[in-house]
This record gives structure tokens, C-alpha cells and sequence, in this order.
């Protein structure tokens, strides 16, 4: 008997190193999609949020889902702007994420292009790649006429040191044209816009 041992030991070796290393990664797996939010999530939360139904939601959730994937956070809020040439956006929300973490955040920032009206939105952002909370106290540099509407919903894309925001907006207002600018998301309302 001691003899068979001896002679399957590396062979036990090894499938024991398989069903941990298995195991592992399933964790891993495990910890990742805990990391992120579903696709059937966000749908919900988009439909509550802008008291949609879930098959306007699912609309445009699966088309940013299917550019970029699962997010790890997003942020509720809303947001005023107005615009002649050149225009202000001012906004306030929560930030949560997958990890259950909530942060409150701010946001303001100027733009400038052939743009002229005003309006009021509800805003709802998908945050991805944000590693901590904290890191989205920053700018973040956007290009409003570059941005596809579905359901009724404006989508956008904003990128900042490997983070990427995606504004989905809806309201009331007239607004016409298009521009180039930033928000600077902070922790504390700022009427400055730079």
C-alpha cells in the first residue's frame, strides 16, 4: 500500500493543486462579479429612477452594456444647464457602488460650441474602472453632441484617467447644437465652474 502511495503522490500532488487552484479561481470569479453590476440591476435601477418601464430601460442599458460592459457603481441625480456659445451645468447626486459604498457628489463645468438653450434633467451615471470612491473627485472631459438618444434618454461618454462615466439624461428644456467641455465632480457644491 505504501508502495502505491509512493508511487501516485505526485499524481495526487497535482490534482490537488488543480481542485485549489480550481477553487481560487472560482473565488476570484466570484469576488469580480461581486465587483460589478449586473445587467438586470442597472435595468431596474434606470426604470425606478426615471420611472420608466423596464423595457425602455433595458433599451438603452444594453446598448452601453454592450460597449463597455458591467459597471461598478453609478451615480442618481440631477442637473440644470444652459447655454448661448457658451454654457454652465451645474448637478448634484450620490455616487454607490457594487461594494455597497455611497459617496456625495457634486459636479459643474462649463462648455463652449454652437449650443443655445436651457434645460433641467434627471441624470443617471454608470461609473467604470473607479478603484475607490474617492477617485471620482475629478474633470472629466465630454463632448455633448456626440451623444445617441434612445427611449427619450441622452447618453454620453466622459473619460478621466482611465475611469469612464456614462451620463443617461432625460428632462425638460429646448437645447440645440452641440460643444466640448468637462465636469469637475467634487465633494462640495462650487459655483465656479473651472
Amino acid at each position: 500500500m505504501t508502495a502505491l502511495y509512493e508511487f501516485l503522490k505526485p499524481a495526487i500532488g497535482l490534482a490537488a493543486a488543480i481542485v485549489l487552484a480550481g477553487g481560487l479561481s472560482t473565488s476570484v470569479l466570484a469576488q469580480n462579479a461581486e465587483d460589478t453590476l449586473t445587467e438586470n440591476e442597472v435595468v431596474d435601477a434606470v426604470a425606478d429612477f426615471f420611472d420608466i418601464t423596464s423595457e425602455a430601460a433595458a433599451e438603452v442599458v444594453a446598448r452601453v452594456f454592450e460597449d463597455l460592459g458591467e459597471p461598478n457603481g453609478y451615480i442618481t441625480g440631477s442637473e440644470g444647464s444652459g447655454a448661448i456659445g457658451f454654457g454652465l451645468r451645474y448637478g448634484e447626486g450620490n455616487l454607490f457602488t457594487a461594494a455597497g459604498e455611497e459617496r456625495r457628489v457634486f459636479w459643474q463645468g462649463p462648455s463652449v460650441g454652437f449650443d443655445a438653450g436651457g434645460n433641467a434633467s434627471q441624470v443617471f451615471t454608470l461609473v467604470y474602472d473607479l478603484q475607490d470612491p474617492d477617485d471620482i473627485y475629478r474633470r472629466f472631459p465630454g463632448v455633448e453632441g456626440s451623444y445617441y438618444l434612445v427611449a427619450g434618454i441622452g447618453v454620453n461618454y466622459q473619460r478621466a484617467e482611465g475611469i469612464t462615466l456614462v451620463p443617461m439624461r432625460t428632462g425638460v428644456g429646448l437645447r440645440a447644437g452641440a460643444n466640448v467641455g468637462y465636469l469637475s465632480y467634487s465633494r462640495r457644491r462650487s459655483w465656479l465652474p473651472f
